[in-house]
């Protein structure tokens, strides 16, 4: 079977950087267009991230790579780069991703790991990044009715939806601005978070960062698509992680605030997450990310129910979460 033209390119780039000895295997892919090759020589390992130019841009990635690992953050390190073709050469942080290893008895070291990482992405500089403005949030949130409801769902949507939706998207866009803005991962959770034996964790997919709230990224930890936790648990997690930050001004925002910010931006995350998943089977053929979406969707519908702004949505969320299956 003749070898594609991209499998011939990224052959080619791995042996000019690493030797003709150079074995390729897939190590991992995401929800983009990016994918990710194990190259190994000897005993040695590398990942050569492959991200075709057309879809995907490497620059982002150096860029922040670069800032994490001055933050202190274990970014991996972009040994070479290939920028014309879309190719990298990164550290290789192994095979164990946090969703593999956590649980009840693991969680609280390495969620203590993780905040203590984050906190350091959070004091990094963010000049210079895009802006989490009000035009990104609300073209995210939109992903929830485009994708999950239109095209998944067939739902036809009427004005009446439109109203509450309107009403919503500003509540949750307000909320989000009004908070301190700092360096967001935008995808920080337990599947871009590698179990390491130093300086743990190994941090990836970071290369859409921004600038924008404090509380996104210890949203998506601790409320994670992957992975649900007791409601006590995530709460006392998020509020820890206000207590420990090193940032004086956020350790002493109110606890009852904290919680009111973290509850919105988990509500504006979680639509997009739910809509992404099913844009990944509709547009992109990848239909692995929607058994996720009925845990996505528990996430908001137990914050929406204690506030009043909130309670269209869940009621909205119960009653279409039975038609919900992959299709």
């Amino acid at each position: 079977m003749t070898k594609s033209l991209r499998t011939q390119q990224r052959q080619a780039t791995a042996e000019r950087w690493l030797g003709t000895s150079v074995t390729l295997q897939p190590a991992s892919s995401d929800a983009s267009f990016r994918s990710y090759f194990r190259a190994q020589r000897g005993a040695s390992t590398w990942i050569i991230m492959d991200a075709p130019p057309a879809q995907e841009d490497c620059r982002p990635f150096v860029e922040m790579s670069q800032r994490l690992i001055a933050a202190g953050v274990q970014a991996p390190r972009v040994i070479e780069q290939n920028f014309d073709e879309g190719f990298l050469l990164l550290d290789d942080f192994g095979n164990t991703d946090y969703l593999q290893v956590l649980d009840s008895r693991t969680a609280p070291e390495l969620y203590a790991d993780a905040a203590r990482a984050l906190h350091q992405i959070q004091q990094a500089p963010c000049d210079g990044l895009p802006a989490y403005d009000e035009q990104l949030l609300r073209r995210e949130i939109q992903l929830f009715p485009q994708w999950l409801l239109s095209e998944h769902l067939g739902e036809v949507l009427d004005d009446s939806f439109y109203r509450h939706w309107s009403a919503l998207g500003d509540t949750l866009v307000d909320s989000a601005l009004s908070q301190p803005q700092v360096l967001v991962h935008r995808d920080y959770h337990s599947r871009n978070l590698m179990r390491t034996d130093n300086n743990n964790p190994g941090v990836l997919d970071f290369q859409d960062a921004v600038k924008g709230p404090v509380t996104y990224d210890p949203v998506s930890l601790f409320r994670d698509c992957y992975i649900q936790w007791p409601e006590e648990d995530t709460e006392n997690w998020l509020q820890s992680f206000r207590l420990q930050h090193p940032n004086e001004a956020i350790e002493q925002i109110d606890a009852s605030l904290w919680q009111h910010w973290c509850d919105l931006m988990g509500v504006q995350r979680h639509l997009k997450a739910a809509g992404i998943f099913c844009r990944l089977l509709h547009r992109d053929g990848k239909n692995g990310y929607m058994a996720d979406i009925p845990r996505t969707l528990s996430h908001i519908t137990r914050v929406a129910r204690r506030h009043p702004s909130l309670n269209w949505l869940a009621g909205f969320i119960d009653d279409i979460a039975p038609r919900l299956s992959v299709r």
